[in-house]
């Protein structure tokens, strides 16, 4: 029979198997007192477990293989992270395992022990082959248990999203200014051009953008010009008086590199998406709000006040452009439509908020992105509408946030039985 590893782990953790009569591979008596404390890192997968084996008591760590033979040929013999081992769990005990001092590793085989509702609840339950291996019975699980792994998810979410921001703080030399402007415009990225938002970022510090506060014009010019965005000929007005702008700038600070316009994306994005009208948008921002930590971390805690934050009149340029040379149509608007505010909260204020409350010690910044997150409306996207086909619908972003997070690294990845979902369908009862 097929199965991962972590089936074998999820079976010694809950103690899925009969344990009347267990012995040891040669032959001693064995009795648990505690399985230990599942590790998720490196090292052995059990830590501090409490065994009898041969009537002695024993306390150490369990490591889980297939086959006992996985202990060398995953290295374990040389590492002395191993040493503390007391019991090696495997479904075949095909090797004999040594210590690094010659005595046999006490050795517990499954095969043949395992319950015979685990079994049929690993192969009916979880589909392997598919990218949502639990699609045909999430809907049957409970509430509380949904629930339950969407937080963890989230949580996990939002802590790799507040590693990137520490990650800039460390950049940036402790400058939280400077650090809620690089995730503003990643966050004006939209995705597509995220990573070209910061790249322009780290040509136009924020430290120099609040010289021009109010000045909507000049920090165009300056982030236009050094996206590379500026087109090299034009007969607009404004677009010269751009252009002479950012000349001007150049000279003045020495700016020797520019980005192009290789570095963003236009194929596939929508004309609201272009990076120009991205960066007229994130200009008009920081224009109408020169203190812009004090803004994110201050002065807004509900949808409302990010709305009159993020939502600012454009320069009227940009009111009927959606790039240089192409007027829009009048019946169309420029300005960021509630949805893309929302995404603006989840990837730009909400990671800061995070990140800060790590760095000052101070929960309540969690709470507060969990409360925000309960508040917006969920978003439509081709992960929430797998979900919602199999009768578990986002009622908020919350739970979208959260469903994006158990897809890509538990659902695609395999992860089931780490999730307490799959965990919950292991053990459910088929009947």
């Amino acid at each position: 029979m097929e199965f991962k590893e972590d089936f074998l782990q999820l079976v010694w953790k809950y103690l899925y198997f009969d344990r009347k009569g267990l012995q040891t591979t040669d032959g001693q008596d064995l009795l648990i007192l505690q399985t230990g404390f599942h590790n998720l890192l490196e090292g052995p997968d059990f830590q501090h477990a409490a065994l009898e084996i041969g009537g002695l008591p024993f306390y150490g760590h369990v490591e889980v293989h297939r086959r006992a033979s996985e202990w060398k040929a995953h290295g374990h013999v040389a590492n002395p992270a191993y040493n503390p081992v007391i019991l090696h769990v495997v479904w075949e005990n095909d090797q004999e395992v040594f210590r690094n001092d010659g005595t046999l590793m006490p050795t517990l085989e499954l095969k043949g022990k395992i319950f015979l509702d685990i079994w049929r609840n690993y192969q009916t339950l979880l589909d392997f082959k598919s990218d949502f291996p639990c699609a045909h019975a999430v809907g049957e699980v409970t509430e509380i248990v949904r629930f339950s792994a969407l937080e963890k998810a989230l949580v996990e979410r939002l802590y790799k999203k507040s590693l990137r921001v520490q990650d800039m703080l460390a950049q940036s030399k402790g400058n939280w200014e400077e650090v809620a402007y690089r995730c503003l415009a990643i966050g004006f990225g939209f995705g597509l051009n995220g990573q070209a938002m910061q790249d322009l970022t780290s040509l136009v510090p924020y430290s120099l953008l609040r010289k021009f506060r109010r000045d909507t014009t000049s920090i165009e010019a300056m982030l236009l010009g050094q996206a590379g965005l500026l087109p090299e000929t034009t007969e607009e007005a404004y677009v010269l008086h751009l252009k002479k702008e950012h000349a001007f700038f150049q000279k003045k600070y020495s700016w020797s590199y520019a980005l192009s316009r290789s570095h963003w994306s236009f194929v596939g994005a929508r004309p609201s998406n272009f990076p120009t009208l991205r960066i007229a948008q994130l200009s008009s921002v920081l224009s109408e709000a020169p203190h812009l930590l004090a803004s994110v971390l201050e002065d807004n805690r509900e949808f409302e006040g990010f709305k009159r934050l993020l939502q600012v009149p454009l320069s009227p340029y940009w009111q009927t452009h959606y790039s240089f040379g192409k007027t829009t149509q009048k019946s169309r608007t420029t300005t960021l439509s509630d949805a893309s505010i929302g995404l603006l909260i989840i990837n730009f204020v909400l990671p800061l908020w995070f990140a800060f409350g790590q760095s000052m010690g101070q929960e309540e910044w969690k709470e507060r992105c969990f409360a925000v997150l309960q508040s917006l409306v969920p978003e439509d996207n081709y992960i929430t509408r797998k979900f919602a086909q199999k009768g578990w619908s986002a009622d908020s972003a919350f739970d979208s946030q959260g469903m994006i997070e158990l897809f890509q690294m538990y659902c695609k990845a395999q992860k089931c039985l780490s999730c307490r979902i799959g965990q919950n369908l292991l053990r459910r009862p088929t009947s």
